[in-house]
């Protein structure tokens, strides 16, 4: 009878020992639950592996891309290049990042690079942050902020481009050792580029709401720089590529409203001034908004984005007393684009990239947060997980499912393109190539010495079929603006959550 009571006691003592346990474990939850809270105004959910790992490997092409003195270098192949970027202008444009397989620096992509990479941390720096991506996604972000406003040195020049193309492509060598010329192109009043001056403005705005509550005095700095050229593409207007017709060979704008646009968006959210919003719903918006008429996200046609991100608005209100009457169309657009997408609308069209995937991720989010429960495409009506679900598909080719089985982001998974058109990537790290010689590593048919981790070639053809070949450059470059799409799309799938209502 003692015995038993005794071990009735000891008995007690356990349950009251577990739930001492329980206590100390749900203080601890509650604590994290609300730092998170706090910190993002929003929890993530269950954590998907596969892409939290596409999305680490995916991170690590913008370091291999980094012009400059590396600090931090994580690319055991890769070294200080390009020291000397600028100095002729007497500006520092050693930082930023070589635009894809060669060494050129081209402000219009890389604007558009950093606008893209500022609106996936902005939409999903909780997910980021659960994989442990986030800060190497600032660090990243700021490597570009930091050379977009060097290159804007006053109110009415910027400088779009270092290197020559033509002399840059006739070398085949490491940007460690490079030796050529780097001449500086640039606009001002006499060469006008509302288009170029315009997306590096959405760059370095969306940015400092990036920086805003980690470093105020940067972030500052960023919106300074992105309102004063805003002003400059707006009081100059013209295109980048009618004013500089050589750079028409490679990055061809083919028109300025839409930068505008997207511009003055990013501008209103990072300030919350409405003048910013007549410019999207008055005359400009007017003239350029293409309402109702659905095209494709890039890197030269921004509507698409600008549809979407002004349908915040129409979802989540403003957090001010503006009138949102006139921003609906934005909306309606926005909702023609994803009909277009959706594989079972009755308004789907075949195009579809990593682009559009990024923005039907984000307006289902948009979808889901504003417990909007139907999207309606004619006769026949989609939910937030339907667009999350095409999303899905497009991230899962990109890593592996599809014909040729294989996954175009290189360094993930177990069969990945070898022979990356990358001049870094097929040079051994030990050699020292000039100019010319270097293109027996180009001519080569042994793989790349150096693995090329997480960058995304071009693709497969529309049969599906991909070449795996260094001299097939139009399957097998990188970009980091594509890039730059795909972090935004995984980041996204990491996790199922809502987004943050307003940005910070």
């Amino acid at each position: 009878m003692k015995m038993g009571k005794m071990g009735e006691r000891v008995k007690s003592q356990g349950y009251f020992g577990w739930f001492i346990v329980m206590v100390v474990l749900g203080v601890v939850a509650f604590a994290v639950v609300f730092t998170y809270k706090k910190k993002y105004g929003y929890l993530p959910g269950t954590v998907s592996s596969k892409y939290g790992d596409a999305l680490t490997v995916a991170m690590q092409f913008f370091d291999i891309q980094k012009s400059g003195k590396l600090v931090h270098n994580k690319i055991p192949w890769r070294g200080d290049s390009a020291l000397n970027d600028g100095k002729s202008a007497h500006v520092d444009l050693s930082k930023g990042m070589y635009d894809a397989g060669d060494h050129m620096k081209f402000g219009f992509p890389m604007a558009f690079t950093a606008t893209v990479l500022s609106w996936a941390i902005l939409e999903y720096s909780v997910h980021m942050n659960a994989v442990n991506q986030l800060q190497p996604a600032k660090d990243s972000l700021k490597w570009i902020t930091d050379y977009l406003m060097n290159a804007h040195p006053k109110h009415d020049v910027l400088y779009i481009q270092v290197g020559d193309p033509v002399a840059d492509h006739k070398c085949w060598n490491r940007p460690e050792d490079m030796t050529e010329k780097r001449p500086l192109t640039m606009v001002n009043p006499s060469k006008p580029g509302s288009d170029v001056a315009a997306e590096t403005a959405a760059a370095l705005a969306s940015a400092s709401l990036v920086f805003k509550s980690s470093n105020a005095t940067y972030s500052s700095l960023l919106l300074r720089h992105a309102q004063d050229l805003f002003v400059f593409a707006d009081e100059y207007r013209g295109s980048y590529s009618k004013s500089i017709p050589e750079v028409r060979a490679y990055y061809d704008s083919t028109g300025y409203g839409d930068e505008i646009l997207w511009a003055a968006s990013w501008l209103y959210y990072a300030t919350k001034d409405s003048t910013y919003l007549d410019v999207v719903t008055g005359k400009d918006g007017q003239k350029y908004a293409n309402w109702g008429t659905p095209t494709w996200f890039s890197w030269d046609d921004k509507l698409p984005g600008t549809h979407v991100l002004l349908s915040r608005i129409s979802f989540f209100g403003l957090d001010d007393d503006a009138d949102i009457d006139n921003l609906n169309e934005y909306r309606r657009t926005a909702e023609a684009i994803m009909c277009n997408l959706l594989p079972d609308s009755p308004t789907a069209t075949g195009s579809r990239t990593e682009a559009s995937a990024f923005l039907a991720l984000v307006f289902s989010d948009y979808m889901l947060t504003s417990e909007t429960q139907k999207l309606e495409c004619d006769t026949e009506s989609f939910s937030p997980s339907d667009l999350r679900k095409f999303a899905k598909s497009q991230a899962d080719y990109v890593l592996g499912d599809n014909p040729m089985k294989m996954s175009y982001l290189v360094g993930y998974g177990s069969k990945y393109p070898q022979y990356v058109h990358h001049r870094g990537a097929s040079i051994p790290a030990d050699a020292k190539p000039s100019c010319k010689n270097g293109f027996k590593w180009l001519k080569s048919h042994k793989p790349n010495p150096n693995v090329a981790t997480g960058a995304l070639v071009g693709g497969p053809s529309k049969y599906d079929k991909y070449i795996d070949s260094r001299n097939n450059t139009m399957q097998g470059e990188p970009s980091t603006y594509n890039s730059a799409v795909l972090v935004g799309l995984l980041s996204g799938l990491v996790t199922y959550s809502s987004v943050p209502k307003f940005f910070l």
